[in-house]
């Protein structure tokens, strides 16, 4: 394995996000590694704890459909190894065998039926995840797929472990300065630039006359926005609307 300079010289070559996961899959796969996941989540959970689907998910080697799945019929939110990540700081190795004792197979349930099945039929059933929690809350995962895993998987994947995981962390810190905004931009909860301004003159104790003073604007005009953003969000009343919005970060600059 290079050393964190060569890798990260190695990773920051590419101009693309595209280039820089070509770079990270083609140094995995003298791992014994054949497919590549990577996610990005800005807000990972609900206020009520649920999670939220990614941003970004960028695929090598893996099924095309697996984007659709995850991302738009809610697969990553009953996926083993994401509700195992999403809480964990620690790397850890996966297998969807029933014989197996990793600590996915310890959660599993009749919940997790669609995704079991799917990564069987793909013979994706093993391999070793990488989460990487961010000082704001933002998430990401790494995660390295073996098919036509042996029957030791779990004992000989323990050599790569740490190799992996000292390459997902600086492969992540080469790739999130090219994400688009898109990516940074939870898709849990949208209001509109001026609803978000408005909740960002709220959230700093100005009034609605004195946010309506501020935009050069109506106080009508402001509290029709508010109330907008309000139930775009969800939210009972003025203060929890910017409570939400603070936790789905539609405050931050």
């Amino acid at each position: 394995m290079l050393a964190i300079p060569e890798l990260t010289t190695s990773l920051e070559r590419g101009d693309s996000l595209d280039e820089r996961i070509d770079a990270a899959f083609a140094l995995m796969e003298p791992m014994g590694f054949n497919a590549l996941i990577y996610d990005y989540t800005p807000v990972p959970f609900r206020p009520d704890g649920t999670m939220i689907s990614p941003s970004l998910l960028c695929l090598r080697h893996a099924p095309e459909d697996m984007h659709e799945l995850w991302c738009r019929r809610g697969y990553y939110l009953i996926d083993p190894a994401q509700q195992v990540a999403a809480r964990s700081i620690t790397p850890f190795i996966w297998c969807y065998r029933q014989d197996s004792d990793t600590v996915i197979n310890r959660i599993m349930s009749e919940a997790h039926t669609p995704v079991v099945r799917y990564l069987h039929d793909t013979d994706m059933t093993c391999g070793v995840s990488v989460p990487i929690h961010m000082p704001r809350g933002d998430y990401a995962t790494v995660t390295a797929v073996r098919f036509h895993a042996e029957r030791d998987f779990e004992r000989a994947a323990q050599e790569t472990v740490a190799d992996f995981a000292l390459l997902a962390h600086v492969f992540h810190a080469a790739a999130m300065p090219l994400y688009d905004e898109d990516a940074l931009v939870c898709h849990a909860a949208r209001v509109t630039a001026r609803e978000r301004q408005c909740l960002k003159l709220s959230a700093e104790g100005l009034t609605a006359k004195e946010i309506a003073r501020r935009l050069d604007r109506s106080v009508a005009t402001v509290v029709l926005h508010l109330n907008s953003a309000a139930r775009r969000l969800g939210a009972r009343n003025r203060v929890h609307a910017v409570t939400l919005a603070a936790h789905y970060r539609l405050l931050d600059d």
